[in-house]
């Protein structure tokens, strides 16, 4: 297992969390899990069926972890680093939406 790295800004992070996600189809599922979360989550507020609100963390987590397992070849960063983890899976969405990232 590789050392745990120290970083102190998420700007510091957010590159390396972008070399843990080189493979196009691991970014993909993290797209489509970052996705349906947003869809799922709308859609159970807008109709008050909050008790799927308790899917989405298996929802988004799954994809990207399957993405990771199968295709990175790796450990998801979210095990290390949880809180920059999450801000970098919604950082990498925005980024595939306007097209910095490809997918």
């Amino acid at each position: 297992m590789s050392e745990q790295r120290t970083f102190h800004s998420f700007s510091e992070f957010y590159p390396y969390y972008l070399e843990e996600h080189s493979d196009v189809t691991c970014r993909r599922l993290h797209f489509l899990g970052s996705l349906l979360v947003l869809v799922v989550g709308l859609w159970a507020l807008a109709s008050g069926r909050l008790v799927w609100l308790l899917l989405l963390p298996v929802i988004g987590y799954g994809f990207a972890w399957i993405g990771h397992f199968k295709f990175e070849k790796n450990r998801p960063a979210t095990f290390r680093y949880p809180l920059y983890s999450l801000m970098g899976d919604w950082v990498m969405f925005r980024d595939m939406l306007i097209g910095r990232i490809r997918f």
